[in-house]
């Protein structure tokens, strides 16, 4: 297991990461796979005094998280943070005519990443992902996929761990339809986000 005894965990992104978690309830990390993650590396290493926090926004794109990365990152004093945004940077694109390009998206991950270096923050990178549901998601590719090669960029200039989540999916949509994973294309079943919680604890080495 890469955590150790009394680090903080701080979970941030978009509706994915935020899945209904209270604003009033500092403990509440939702019911998607960050309370997964959760809950099983506690089940598994309970003398380890882990703390996990939730700061997931619904709707936010990576030009929202610089905004607040002072107040929901750094002021938390997370020993690791994990991070998984970009789905809505492309959906944006689709359905309201407002894109983010490739070098935006980089650029402003680059800047909280930066950021949590300086704050000597470890990162867990999590790619976005997408599945063909419905069908019309199949053109979103041609934006995702430049912003998923950008955040592998951006794992190995950081020295974060990467949680391949995208490919996970896939692999996943050879199994069981595709619609059994994310009924949308973006936001994750139950059994989605338990598919996400397993990669996500492969990668930190608690699985």
């Amino acid at each position: 297991m890469l955590f150790s005894p009394g680090d903080t965990i701080l979970f941030q992104g978009d509706s994915i990461t935020d899945c209904g978690r209270s604003r009033n309830n500092d403990l509440d990390l939702g019911a998607g796979y960050a309370a997964g993650c959760a809950a099983r590396v506690t089940a598994a290493f309970p003398d380890a005094s882990l703390r996990f926090r939730n700061r997931g926004i619904s709707g936010d794109r990576v030009t929202d998280l610089p905004n607040r990365w002072q107040t929901d990152c750094l002021a938390l004093k997370p020993t690791w943070c994990s991070i998984l945004i970009g789905i809505n940077d492309c959906w944006r694109r689709y359905d309201r005519n407002n894109p983010t390009d490739v070098a935006t998206y980089a650029n402003s991950y680059k800047t909280i990443l930066e950021q949590c270096r300086t704050a000597g923050i470890k990162l867990i990178l999590c790619e976005p992902f997408l599945l063909p549901v419905p069908e019309d998601r199949r053109a979103w590719r041609e934006d995702l996929d430049p912003k998923i090669h950008a955040v592998r960029q951006l794992a190995v200039d950081f020295d974060a761990i990467y949680v391949p989540f995208d490919g996970v999916f896939a692999a996943a949509a050879t199994r069981r339809p595709a619609a059994d994973w994310a009924n949308d294309g973006v936001h994750p079943s139950p059994a989605g986000h338990a598919l996400m919680a397993d990669a996500w604890l492969r990668a930190v080495g608690c699985l």
